[in-house]
């Protein structure tokens, strides 16, 4: 067995959304084979952990190679300096924008539910409360703990649900409103990206606030972001605010990984059967005409506003549709993380 035959039997693993094989996508770093050990080291080109394309890529890598008799160990790297994070935050693998052209369309829920949903695949997550102004997702964390600083200066985030965390609402008392221009909060946001120790991620889950004003301005110019995700609800008026913000995302040559639709319908708990309240399918259809992905669509839920007032995050749950839907868009979105690295690593 050498590095060729193995090669040779990778050539029948096919990614499935680049419709290729991985050998020809460029996807195998490197193929070490060790007779001695009777082992097969690989590394992939795969930059999106705990994704389901990705996960089923390295079942199949495994199948292929099964009849060897060799022990297979595989790891995931995205080749050297393609990492977009590698010179702001170098142990950030993904930094995913979560945003909206208009307010009250459930970003933020989509924000917390897409990090905690990620953090329960088994990813490293850290949730960065962007919203200057509106901070939420320590009460929808239910965060007790505060940052504490180093003798460096430097900030540990606190830890809750697998996820790191940081929020203005940690810099300032709960009812003090901030009333801050636009250079305060670029400084801001910058001490909060340099300043803070994240560690080691796989994803980092941006919640920005709504609109397409100086804080989304400033995360578009100091992070560089792996992708977006749009939220709305079906109805007309959330929908024509994200269009603005789909081109405020286009201007920056940022990729958006899909459209996420909030409240998309609301099932009767006496009768069962579901009621349009802000419209239907708007979202989807939406999506279709900027011929982007639709990442799913969330019913409107009172489970989903208690666990946001309570501190727990419905996608944690077992036992919802409403979680389900949370844990397929989670899915979508991680997939779709997949496709932009891979496409990068195999010169798409």
């Amino acid at each position: 067995m050498d590095a060729d035959a193995v090669s040779q039997r990778l050539e029948a693993v096919v990614d499935p959304a680049l419709g290729d094989d991985i050998v020809s996508l460029g996807l195998v770093n490197a193929i070490d084979v060790d007779d001695d050990e009777e082992t097969i080291r690989i590394s992939l080109a795969l930059g999106a952990p705990y994704s389901p394309h990705e996960s089923s890529i390295a079942a199949d890598v495994r199948e292929a190679l099964s009849e060897t008799g060799y022990a297979i160990d595989l790891t995931a790297k995205i080749p050297s300096g393609m990492n977009a994070s590698d010179d702001v935050l170098p142990g950030v693998e993904n930094i995913i924008a979560v945003a909206s052209g208009k307010g009250g369309v459930g970003k933020s829920t989509v924000a917390v539910n897409l990090a905690a949903g990620l953090s329960k695949l088994g990813a490293r997550v850290g949730l960065f409360d962007a919203d200057v102004y509106g901070p939420n997702v320590p009460r929808m964390v239910a965060a007790k703990d505060h940052p504490e600083a180093t003798e460096d200066r430097t900030i540990i985030p606190p830890e809750k649900y697998g996820m790191k965390l940081m929020s203005m609402d940690f810099l300032v008392g709960p009812d003090d409103p901030v009333i801050w221009r636009g250079p305060m909060v670029h400084k801001l946001l910058t001490q909060l990206v340099e300043d803070v120790e994240w560690g080691s991620l796989d994803y980092m889950v941006l919640d920005l606030p709504p609109g397409t004003g100086d804080t989304q301005l400033t995360v578009l110019q100091t992070l560089p972001l792996t992708g977006a995700v749009i939220v709305t609800t079906p109805q007309q008026v959330a929908l024509d605010d994200a269009k603005k913000g789909l081109r405020m995302f286009g201007k920056h040559q940022t990729t958006v990984l899909g459209i996420a639709e909030n409240m998309s319908g609301f099932r009767c708990p006496d009768c069962n059967s579901i009621h349009d309240v802000f419209g239907s399918g708007g979202g989807e259809a939406f999506a279709a005409e900027e011929e982007l992905p639709f990442l799913g669509g969330i019913p409107l839920d009172p489970a989903v506003r208690s666990g946001g007032d309570g501190g727990e995050p419905i996608v944690l749950r077992d036992d919802s549709e409403t979680a389900d839907a949370f844990k397929t868009l989670t899915e979508n979105v991680a997939n779709n993380v997949g496709i932009v690295r891979r496409r990068e690593a195999s010169g798409q």
